[in-house]
């Protein structure tokens, strides 16, 4: 049984113009996805974005 789930997103090459505007969607993403959307009651959903 899947209980949790552990999303890394990687950035590469990101203009520093650019970070913010891909922090406030990385921020707000999981609330706009249908299939976190549909699982997140049951399982627990975490997401971490980092810049290379």
């Amino acid at each position: 049984m899947i209980r949790k789930i552990s999303v890394r997103y990687t950035l590469r090459d990101c203009p520093e113009d650019k970070r913010e505007a891909a922090e406030r969607a990385h921020a707000h993403h999981a609330s706009r996805c249908p299939v976190a959307k549909s699982v997140g009651k049951a399982i627990e959903i975490s997401t971490d974005l980092t810049f290379e």
